[in-house]
């Protein structure tokens, strides 16, 4: 049987900063992230199937992804667990919305915990192939299932 890919694209904005690092990202700054999820298996044949001829309903996929990653990550300051607390307030004005990793949030660490995330969440019989996130229009990170199998 054939095996197909399947890609869907989400944006969010997103700021954070870098504990300890030695540049400028070691400020509060912000991106507009720009996030690709393929999954793949083989179609779904059964007659009976609403699904039928798909790998995996793209709405379905976006829900996963929405609840998972871009709704709490959107429009927040994601920081590492690590950081001292007198580094930042709780004035929900500038940072009601924080959201606390136990990581450097890093494009890479970044990538590394959505596809643990989603692997987990996917249908019966349908794989994550790639995550793909976009910091910068030029800069990007990959995760790639063949390269951690």
């Amino acid at each position: 049987m054939t095996k197909i890919r399947l890609t869907k694209e989400f944006d969010f904005e997103m700021a954070h900063s870098l504990l300890n690092y030695d540049g400028l990202c070691q400020h509060i700054h912000g991106h507009s992230y720009k996030l690709a999820v393929t999954v793949i298996a083989i179609p779904n044949w059964k007659k009976s199937s609403p699904k039928r001829g798909m790998v995996m309903d793209f709405g379905d996929l976006k829900q996963i992804v929405n609840r998972l990653i871009c709704d709490p990550l959107d429009h927040a300051f994601v920081i590492n667990s690590e950081t001292p607390k007198e580094w930042y307030t709780t004035n929900n004005q500038l940072f009601g919305r924080m959201v606390f990793v136990n990581y450097q949030p890093t494009c890479e660490n970044m990538v590394i915990d959505f596809a643990e995330k989603i692997k987990v969440e996917l249908p019966e019989g349908v794989d994550l192939f790639s995550v793909k996130l976009h910091e910068t229009a030029t800069s990007f990170a990959e995760w790639y299932a063949a390269d951690n199998a």
